[in-house]
């Protein structure tokens, strides 16, 4: 009998039917709601509706690279992955085209930044060396962070 009500209380644990989590929990969220009330002080880009879901899916489009280029440095297939960073992240006519299309200097010179990093890591990823490679994605994902917190929509 011990041992049941043992193994049924530690997989109500692992269910998140634990107390102390579950008031844990509620806390990070209060938290994030407070911090979602807080004033958006970042600068607008004042894009039509178009414009902000072409911009929103070329976002999109540029997490789901990295996201696959982890996954295949994970597979050591670091050729593959620099394909898709010079394809997806580099600066090539049709991002540096895009990125010219906006009114605002700052978020210009990020935006071909970021694609210039984009093509460092295609270049590092070709070494395939793990330790250059992830300081390049890692160097790429701060202009990520930078932008989204100056810039929003």
């Amino acid at each position: 009998m011990n041992k049941i009500l043992c193994t049924l209380l530690a997989l109500a644990g692992m269910a998140g039917f634990n107390p102390a989590v579950a008031g844990a929990e509620e806390m990070r969220m209060e938290g994030h709601h407070h911090a979602m009330e807080m004033t958006d002080t970042r600068t607008s880009l004042g894009l039509s509706p178009q414009m902000k879901q072409h911009q929103l899916a070329n976002m999109r489009e540029h997490v789901a690279a990295i996201r696959s280029i982890v996954g295949l440095m994970a597979e050591s297939r670091f050729e593959e992955a620099a394909g898709i960073a010079h394809a997806k992240l580099g600066l090539t006519p049709e991002m540096q085209q895009m990125c010219g299309m906006f009114g605002n200097d700052a978020f210009k010179a990020l935006g071909l930044a970021f694609h210039k990093s984009g093509d460092e890591l295609g270049n590092a990823l070709h070494t395939g060396d793990v330790n250059a490679s992830l300081r390049a994605l890692n160097r790429t994902m701060d202009y990520c962070v930078t932008c989204h917190a100056t810039f929003r929509q």
